[in-house]
C-alpha cells in the first residue's frame, strides 16, 4: 500500500475577499478556518470600528462570532457586507449630542 504524506504549506488556505460597507471596500486575505470573530478582529484594524460594533453579513444572513468561513461557503474572491450595529451607532450620536449641548459657551 502506497500512502502519499501531506505537505503543510504556510498560505495555501488562504483566500481573498471582499468586505464591503456602505461607502467603500477592503480586499484581504484570510485563512478559510478563520472564524467571523478573527475577520471582525482584522477588520477593526482596518475600518476603526470595534468588533463589537460590527454585524457581518454573507449570503444575506448576519453571521455569528464562533462561525468558520469555510463551513458557511465563503471561498475565493466572495463578498462579505459590513455594517455598524445600530444600537452602537444611535449610542454614538447620543453621546455626541449630549457633548454638544453641555459644552455651551456662556458670554457675560
Amino acid at each position: 500500500m502506497l500512502v502519499q504524506k501531506r505537505q503543510e504549506s504556510i498560505g495555501d488556505d488562504l483566500i481573498s475577499i471582499r468586505v464591503s460597507t456602505f461607502a467603500n471596500f477592503h480586499d484581504l486575505s484570510i485563512e478559510a478556518t478563520s472564524t467571523f470573530g478573527e475577520l471582525k478582529m482584522v477588520l477593526s484594524l482596518l475600518t476603526g470600528l470595534e468588533p463589537k460594533q460590527q454585524r457581518l453579513l454573507f449570503k444575506g444572513k448576519e453571521r455569528e462570532d464562533d462561525e468558520y468561513l469555510h463551513m458557511v461557503g465563503v471561498g475565493e474572491k466572495d463578498k462579505v457586507l459590513l455594517l455598524e450595529d445600530p444600537a452602537f451607532k444611535e449610542k454614538k450620536l447620543l453621546d455626541r449630542n449630549n457633548i454638544s449641548a453641555s459644552c455651551l459657551t456662556i458670554i457675560v
